[in-house]
């Protein structure tokens, strides 16, 4: 059977291939051995710049223009020949270094030094870089950009819901009323603060040989101090430099990358499953969509199928990634192959991770505040003003405040002229006394409209800082 999204065996390279196109460049087989040539090519360029290598002297600008095009220019046709020769090796990266030979085989300058391709290499310092590359770009050019809308997004609603109020629910029961845009301002917060935990990870990696300790390549060249040489190579690359290795990289760095991600992942799930919930309270509207159906059967249905949809995919996501960030750096000895099979899944990781982003993305943008509803379930919960009132009785040292509103309002649904006599007979002082008479359960919000517009705000100074610096 032709390999095609029908066909996929996964969902994200089949019915959500369109959403997880970005990473397949990265994340296929085809990307990660063109990383892996990458990672060879910058290596052999990197021998012929070290005047301590004599054998490798100075590319020609003719050669180094070869070397770019092996590059840029690899394609499928490329990778397949690297799948061809990997037929006979056996050995994935062994094929990448075949393949650059062929290739270097015609050109007499670099041919001279085509068995310093891979030199003092194990495959692991190509294996190492080459997905610490994809992770860089990844996160650079697909996470953090679809990480940033979602927050946007959310930014512009908690400035345009900024002064709406709404009844909280703590432990699912009536509570202190919010306003909606300090509720969405919460979440804007907090996946701000989860995104910049994730963009601020060094990404490390290792260029040392079979076990570490460079052992091949000072006996080679015991005058060339190869630590250094290393470091600047995996620096250079944009990458953080490990100076302590086995034969692997041990993936601590890596580790993090996945717990990070992991956190944003359980922050998104949380606003999805109450969004969803605000959605059955009736709290939200869905803007239907033209064409779109709700139900086999209930004509009327609008389903939150968007939050549905993410938080499945973060679900998988998660699991994912916590067996990566769990599994990648326990490593028997000095090398195991268990973590070979298992960095395979990364792009699958990562796929749900931006599914899931996107699907709330689009769940957002069909939303629309009922302030009826939510007036509604205001007015009918003027007990949640209790709190106010045995606070204001604290105050002015009325005795045994809490227990009174306790007795007052327990289990007890209490409407305004039921509290309003009690606030009449307190002993306190007449301005207190007028204050907690002209609240209402949708006065009483605290400074949770001026929270909401800061969070509005901060995200309208991050757009305009953006539009400049591009």
């Amino acid at each position: 059977m032709a390999l095609e999204p029908l066909t996929a065996l996964s969902p994200l390279d089949g019915r959500y291939a369109e959403a997880t196109e970005p990473l397949r460049p990265l994340f296929s087989e085809h990307g990660l051995i063109r990383h892996r040539v990458l990672v060879e090519v910058r290596w052999l360029q990197a021998l012929s710049e070290h005047p301590g290598i004599p054998e490798v002297p100075p590319f020609s600008p003719h050669a180094r223009e070869i070397l770019e095009r092996l590059v840029s220019g690899f394609g499928l046709e490329e990778a397949r020949r690297v799948k061809e020769i990997e037929a006979t090796t056996r050995h994935d990266v062994k094929a990448v270094e075949y393949f650059i030979k062929e290739r270097l085989a015609g050109h007499p300058e670099l041919a001279r030094v085509r068995e310093f391709v891979h030199f003092g290499c194990t495959s692991e310092d190509v294996n190492n870089l080459a997905y610490g590359l994809m992770l860089r770009e990844a996160r650079g050019q697909v996470l953090l950009p679809a990480m940033d809308e979602l927050v946007s997004a959310l930014q512009e609603m908690a400035g345009r819901y900024a002064e709406l109020p709404m009844l909280s629910r703590t432990h699912g029961q009536p509570a202190s009323p919010t306003t909606l845009g300090k509720e969405l301002a919460n979440f804007a917060h907090r996946l701000q603060r989860a995104r910049a935990a994730l963009a601020a990870l060094p990404i490390p990696g290792k260029m040392n040989g079979a076990v570490g300790n460079y052992n091949a390549h000072r006996v080679a060249y015991p005058e060339v101090d190869w630590e250094a040489l290393a470091r600047d190579f995996v620096i250079g690359l944009d990458l953080d430099w490990n100076p302590y290795t086995t034969q692997i990289e041990p993936h601590d760095g890596l580790a993090a990358y996945c717990d990070a991600l992991r956190r944003f992942g359980c922050v998104l799930l949380d606003l999805c499953r109450d969004l969803w919930g605000y959605v059955a309270l009736g709290y939200f509207r869905q803007r239907a969509v033209a064409g779109e159906v709700g139900s086999s059967t209930m004509p009327h249905k609008v389903n939150p199928i968007d939050f549905e949809n993410a938080e499945g995919n973060l679900g998988l996501a998660n699991a994912l990634l916590a067996h990566l960030g769990e599994k990648l750096p326990v490593s028997r000895w000095q090398r195991d192959l268990s973590d070979s099979t298992v960095l395979r899944n990364l792009g699958a990781a990562l796929g749900h991770v931006l599914l899931a982003c996107r699907s709330a993305l689009r769940g957002l943008g069909k939303l629309e505040a009922d302030p009826e509803r939510m007036r509604r379930d205001l007015d009918e919960a003027w007990e949640v003003l209790a709190e106010a009132v045995q606070t204001v009785m604290r105050r002015h040292g009325v005795e045994e405040p809490y227990e009174r509103l306790k007795a007052l309002t327990r289990g007890r649904r209490v409407d305004r002229e039921t509290l309003r006599a009690f606030v009449e007979d307190l002993p306190i002082p007449e301005e207190a006394k007028a204050r907690l008479l002209a609240l209402t359960p949708a006065t009483y919000t605290g400074y949770a409209a001026e929270l909401a517009r800061r969070i509005a705000s901060s995200g309208a100074q991050a757009g305009d800082h953006a539009r400049r610096g591009a």
